[in-house]
């Protein structure tokens, strides 16, 4: 279930206790293709997974898109980039030099494909930093098919070559399904937080008072959710593979249908190409975004993406969208 704006998905528990259900909350940044217009600014999209900060790409202006949305760049603790062309990493540079100059600085891991790490080099190297205190690791991938390149107790991350006119990857960060205590089940069983409750939530079964309790007595397992990002490329099947059975796509868009020739020949996809990705990898909603500045509005494009793949939208700067 997907909650856009100001709107929350909340599930009450018998004892009256409210809790979020969602584990990661998007924010649009932007959503121009090339070039910022005055209502559009280029790339870059905010994930917020449980207090940790996931910046995927970082066009020009990034980091002004994240005062006005009201985002802390401080919680930055991962950069994914598609590629490098300077829609998607033009702002990169101010970014680093921001977070170099706080007092105690995060440490950032920065992915990104082929030749990341020169090109990171030369950008450094391309600007006088007045502190550098940059803890930044940097992670280049070169994936065989879909990839695992990342992933903790809470989530993990893959990636996948796209087909672009240079070195481009798609991701997702996908949730791990998570064991979910019922509190009013567990007081009625005398169980309270701590070992016991860990134990349970771990899988494992417990005794009290000589009597066996298994998780699934006071328990349920809370599938997780699937994010995918796939920006400039053609239609392709690491694209099929890497958002297979998605919550959310959000997916490129440059061009209506018509122009199916523009979009092979700059390697880009159009609404219905789009569409047929979503179908074919049975995401459950589709984001479209990154389109060509000929539009003023997305107002058509979103019209035509519904003929496509019903339960879809078109971006717009500083949407968000709660997963």
């Amino acid at each position: 279930m997907f909650y856009i704006e100001n709107n929350f998905l909340l599930q009450n528990v018998k004892n009256q206790t409210k809790h979020l259900l969602y584990t990661m909350e998007i924010t649009i940044l932007g959503t121009s293709c090339m070039v910022p217009t005055k209502e559009r600014n280029v790339q870059g999209i905010y994930v917020e997974y449980n207090g940790e900060g996931i910046l995927i790409d970082c066009g020009e202006g990034t980091q002004r898109q994240m005062n006005i949305a009201g985002l802390n760049r401080n919680k930055i603790r991962k950069i994914l980039i598609t590629h490098w062309h300077g829609d998607h990493v033009s702002g990169l540079i101010g970014l680093l030099q921001t977070i170099s100059n706080n007092e105690n600085p995060q440490k950032v891991t920065l992915f990104g494909p082929k030749e990341t790490k020169e090109r990171i080099f030369h950008l450094l190297k391309a600007v006088g930093f007045e502190h550098n205190r940059l803890e930044l690791d940097i992670k280049e991938l070169n994936p065989k098919g879909v990839e695992k390149i990342f992933q903790n107790k809470d989530y993990y991350i893959e990636c996948a070559y796209m087909d672009h006119k240079m070195p481009c990857l798609g991701y997702s960060i996908v949730d791990k399904d998570k064991r979910k205590i019922n509190i009013v089940k567990a007081n009625k069983l005398g169980l309270k937080q701590g070992p016991q409750i860990g134990k349970l939530q771990k899988g494992q079964s417990i005794t009290i008072k000589g009597k066996t309790i298994k998780p699934e007595d006071v328990s349920h397992m809370q599938q997780g959710k699937k994010l995918t990002i796939i920006l400039d490329t053609l239609p392709c099947i690491n694209a099929y593979e890497l958002a297979k059975d998605a919550d959310l796509l959000i997916a490129e868009a440059a061009y209506l249908a018509e122009l199916e020739e523009k979009g092979l020949e700059y390697k880009h996809l159009t609404t219905k190409d789009a569409g047929l990705i979503a179908t074919k990898a049975n995401v459950k909603k589709l984001i479209i975004t990154h389109f060509s500045q000929r539009y003023k509005t997305a107002k058509e494009i979103e019209e035509e993406i519904k003929t496509f793949f019903k339960n879809s939208k078109a971006a717009y700067d500083f949407m968000k969208v709660k997963l």
